[in-house]
């Protein structure tokens, strides 16, 4: 009997059963080894799995890009980037969509995110300086990446990075913040 999960058949057997087929039972020579293949490849799925995702989250922002018709070729702004989490507010900093990682890194709903400024992802250890940096450059409608300390929903501190990208057609009207939990 030559079977990779004989384990799991023997088990499976009544002891009437197993004294019947015992004699037939042979240990191999074989030396085997164990399945490291599994390794390899899990490492190698995740990572595709992380691309598609991220690919689906960028085309589902590009057919949300379509309706404001910006002028920025959005190919550019994901071009060599990683992010956990999109995060678009308008002007008066108002979160008005988040991608589906927002709520995988912070823990908040997108339900709950909407119509709320990121303000109540900070805490005690965010940086006030790092806020004025960035209350400045979004005043002159600047890209510009920084990492603060943000808090979940559970209130565990984390170190976020955000690259921000103004939108415009004729004037500034919305920004999009690329987001990932850094260090």
């Amino acid at each position: 009997m030559n079977m990779q999960s004989l384990d799991i058949y023997l088990s499976s057997l009544s002891m009437a059963e197993y004294r019947e087929i015992e004699d037939q039972i042979n240990a191999s020579d074989i030396k085997l080894m164990p399945l490291r293949s599994w390794d390899i490849y899990n490492d190698y799925y995740s990572r595709q799995l992380a691309i598609l995702k991220q690919q689906n989250t960028i085309d589902s922002f590009k057919e949300l890009a379509k309706k404001f018709e910006w002028n920025i070729d959005l190919d550019t702004v994901f071009k060599d980037k990683t992010f956990d989490a999109l995060v678009l507010t308008n002007k008066e900093a108002k979160i008005e969509w988040v991608s589906e990682g927002f709520s995988e890194m912070t823990g908040y709903s997108s339900k709950f995110a909407i119509n709320k400024t990121p303000h109540f992802l900070q805490g005690e250890e965010t940086d006030k300086a790092v806020l004025d940096r960035i209350r400045h450059k979004l005043s002159r409608d600047e890209p510009f990446t920084e990492v603060l300390i943000n808090y979940k929903k559970d209130r565990t501190a984390y170190k976020c990075e955000i690259s921000v990208i103004p939108l415009f057609n004729d004037h500034t009207t919305h920004y999009l913040a690329l987001e990932r939990q850094a260090g």
